[in-house]
């Protein structure tokens, strides 16, 4: 350790870690941006974005990108972060790696002093914290569907009446197969 930080004070060594974390996440690459839905292989076909209205489920599967690029605009990207983390975390196969993973999941989403951290009530947050006394594929499941249904309810509903979703949807051109059926129709 450099000589001059060792006379410094614990609690400021504390701080100038967490705020080393915080900013860390600052300079980590988001998931996706909104440009990345816009362009290229990615960009949403009309029927995509309409089918996105039909369930929070549909968004997740075909719309992650856009769902994530708004939720990045409205800084609360940590949900669908730790949404993810837990789907990974659950398909971990080795015990050792299970130990490891949740205390990074724990440590970045749920502590109290998290960098990403999630909203959760305080019951929750003390039954995961007991859950990784004895880590199992499961020991996020409480936490994860509280977030599951906050995003749900909360952030699903603002993405539909989002300018982020309505851009989308002024962009985005019907997919080729329908553009091409009035020629098929023509020709018959």
């Amino acid at each position: 350790m450099c000589k001059g930080l060792v006379s410094l004070p614990a609690c400021c060594l504390e701080r100038s870690k967490e705020l080393k974390a915080r900013l860390g996440i600052l300079l980590q690459k988001p998931i996706c941006t909104l440009s990345c839905c816009k362009i290229g292989k990615n960009k949403p076909t009309l029927e995509e974005c309409l089918k996105w209205k039909e369930s929070f489920e549909r968004l997740l599967s075909n719309g992650l990108c856009a769902f994530t690029a708004f939720l990045v605009s409205e800084f609360s990207e940590e949900n669908i972060a730790f949404y993810f983390a837990c789907e990974d975390y659950r398909r971990t196969k080795c015990p050792t790696k299970l130990l490891t993973k949740a205390q990074k999941i724990y440590s970045e989403f749920i502590s109290s002093e998290a960098p990403r951290e999630v909203n959760i009530d305080h019951e929750t947050r003390d039954i995961t914290k007991a859950n990784l006394m004895n880590p199992s594929p499961s020991c996020f499941d409480q936490a994860q569907h509280r977030i599951y249904m906050l995003m749900a309810k909360d952030c699903y509903p603002r993405f539909l009446h989002s300018p982020v979703y309505r851009d989308l949807l002024c962009q985005a051109k019907p997919s080729t197969k329908l553009t091409n059926l009035p020629h098929l129709v023509k020709k018959v």
